[in-house]
């Protein structure tokens, strides 16, 4: 056997020793324009304590925990040492971070327990966007030499997107509209939602614009808050929930750092994460979009081919409720939880990070298969 076909032969191995991993509980905060009263651990503490009463596991029965958050948020170094103290002190954990939205720390407790590192993961993130101006911390996203000292905020690149794809003739502002009034329907039945409302498409076009073309319903709102899930492999995930969501598939790309050097108005990045995840190989009822503009939410829905069939954001996304770093996590534990309820069969869920959708993750979650 040559060395290329036995390391062929050991992937194969190694692909079919990997373990299903589900989600089994998903807890959220109410979030909130401000949370000036609460610490970070505050914060935290409440969702750690909901999703571990929803399984009844203790501490010491978690073999990996990791987290996600951001420094600049936070406004101080190793932040997210702070917000352990929500873990416990005691006993010691097996643990990480990643300075991302909470779904890519999701990723890596996957990948820990795909490989036999463990049989269940807390994953939390937490966002604190009040205390500052999140507009102008998102420009330390960029690159630090070419367009970080010009300081084009989140929503001015996001109008630019809005508008190359108004040019395009894909969308007008009535259909973002539009887009922003199911969001808020959606969100009445959502008591974690921050923005609710039953404002009509000609009220919301009436409104001023915050960065033409965009008006303030096209853009996220200043959220607050906090987010954690539990996941289990195999017999441990059905022994913990009797309709586990399991993660058929996950997958992230990302693309060109440069805004310029991109089509704004496509997603290839999204296309190929969801190819990856196996989320065309058969139809999704539900379709969680981290999409903090009304125009991002047009894009993946092309990206990913999706039909009228498919209910998109049911919970209200991310026009409803945005914690930074929360915010794509949150849409995976949105789509496992309408599992949970017997609600969904097949989920798409979605997370974005970056200027203009630049980096994307996509997961496909299923219940138990009958």
């Amino acid at each position: 056997m040559t060395s290329i076909q036995g390391a062929e032969a050991g992937a194969e191995a190694g692909q079919g020793s990997r373990r299903d991993v589900a989600v089994v509980a998903f807890a959220q905060t109410v979030h909130r324009r401000s949370t000036d009263r609460l610490s970070e651990v505050e914060l935290v503490l409440p969702v750690l304590q909901d999703v571990l009463k929803q399984t009844g596991l203790t501490t010491d029965r978690i073999g990996f925990t990791c987290s996600g958050s951001s420094d600049y948020l936070a406004g101080r170094a190793f932040s997210f040492t702070m917000a352990l103290d929500g873990v416990g002190a005691w006993p010691p954990i097996s643990e990480s971070h990643v300075e991302m939205d909470g779904a890519w720390a999701l990723y890596e407790a996957w990948v820990k327990l795909r490989t036999g590192q463990a049989d269940t993961a807390l994953v939390y993130s937490y966002g604190k966007s009040s205390p500052g101006s999140v507009r102008d911390v998102l420009t330390r996203q960029l690159d630090p030499y070419t367009l970080a000292p010009l300081w084009p905020d989140a929503i001015a690149l996001a109008a630019l997107q809005t508008q190359a794809a108004i040019d395009a003739g894909l969308t007008d502002e009535r259909a973002l509209a539009a887009t922003a009034v199911r969001s808020r329907r959606a969100a009445e039945a959502n008591p974690h939602a921050q923005l609710r409302g039953s404002a009509d498409v000609g009220e919301l076009l009436e409104q001023p614009y915050e960065v033409r073309p965009l008006r303030r319903h096209d853009c996220p709102p200043v959220s607050d808050g906090a987010v954690a899930v539990i996941l289990a492999v195999g017999d441990t995930a059905r022994a913990l929930h009797p309709r586990p969501a399991w993660i058929r598939g996950i997958d992230h790309r990302i693309e060109a750092h440069q805004p310029g050097v991109r089509d704004l108005t496509d997603s290839p990045s999204t296309r190929l994460a969801a190819a990856r995840a196996g989320a065309f190989d058969a139809p999704v009822d539900t379709a969680e979009l981290h999409a903090p503009f009304s125009v991002q939410e047009l894009i993946l829905r092309r990206a990913l081919g999706l039909s009228d069939a498919t209910e998109v954001n049911p919970s209200g996304g991310a026009l409803a409720a945005n914690p930074v770093m929360a915010a794509g996590l949150i849409r995976i534990g949105e789509a496992a939880a309408r599992i949970h309820r017997g609600e969904s069969r097949r989920a798409l869920a979605h997370a974005t990070s970056g200027p203009c959708l630049q980096q994307n993750l996509v997961a496909v979650l299923e219940g138990e298969q009958s």
